[in-house]
């Protein structure tokens, strides 16, 4: 069984007879599923017991659901949660995503993606509490990233990267001496996995060399042709 397969998820939905699908699925697939009818019992279940993703139905008899998310989210309490409902429209699915949850799927569903979505969202989660518990300092040559003070500083002198930059070569740093290839990095800088078609990969390694290799030596990022970029120590 794997970490996030021992997982403890909240179902929070109303409708008995998926709640029961869902129930008995994601219970052989290895998780402890709790059980919610109603928004009420749900807050009262998340403020006594933790629990590492939610599942969320947002039309529910006694309190609607994105009131729910949001009120987990002012609580402090990062656990994923995942829409699960009848609301399809684009709309439904930007509101529900703004108000704080991480993923959105519509009624009817399949269960083999949900449980797909279910298990990325708790490697997320997980990859974060182990980002967050470790000191993250990454140093090639005189390049110095402190990634909990979200710095960089090359040969002494601080660098200014925008919010990309500064994930594109934390990307790099966390692959040192491993090349990455252009959808390697844009689902690590952008969130992108797919292929959007355009050279903004190799416009931001452009963007990042002139700030990081400007008046300095050696060139540390290394272009690797027909497979990616790549970052040595020299």
């Amino acid at each position: 069984m794997s970490i996030e397969n021992s997982a403890e998820i909240l179902l929070v939905e109303d409708d008995s007879s998926v709640a029961d699908f869902l129930h008995k699925g994601l219970t052989e697939v290895g998780y402890k599923v709790t059980i919610a009818f109603n928004g009420h019992t749900a807050i009262e279940m998340i403020a006594h017991t933790k629990f590492d993703l939610i599942i969320l139905d947002i039309m529910l008899p006694d309190r609607n659901g994105l009131e729910i998310c949001k009120d987990i989210r002012s609580m402090g309490m990062k656990m994923p949660v995942l829409f699960l409902t009848a609301l399809g429209t684009a709309d439904n699915i930007a509101l529900g995503l703004n108000t704080g949850a991480d993923d959105y799927i519509v009624k009817p569903f399949k269960f083999i993606e949900l449980n797909a979505r279910v298990n990325a969202l708790l490697r997320r989660s997980i990859q974060n509490e182990t980002d967050n518990k470790q000191s993250e300092l990454y140093t090639v040559n005189d390049l110095q990233l402190d990634n909990d003070a979200k710095s960089v500083h090359r040969a002494g002198k601080e660098v200014s990267l925008t919010a990309t930059e500064y994930k594109l070569l934390l990307a790099l740093l966390r692959n040192k001496n491993r090349v990455m290839s252009r959808m390697d990095l844009l689902e690590a800088a952008w969130d992108i996995d797919f292929n959007v078609g355009t050279n903004v990969v190799d416009v931001y390694i452009n963007y990042l060399r002139k700030k990081i290799e400007i008046d300095a030596e050696p060139r540390l990022i290394q272009t690797v042709i027909g497979m990616g970029y790549v970052i040595k120590e020299k």
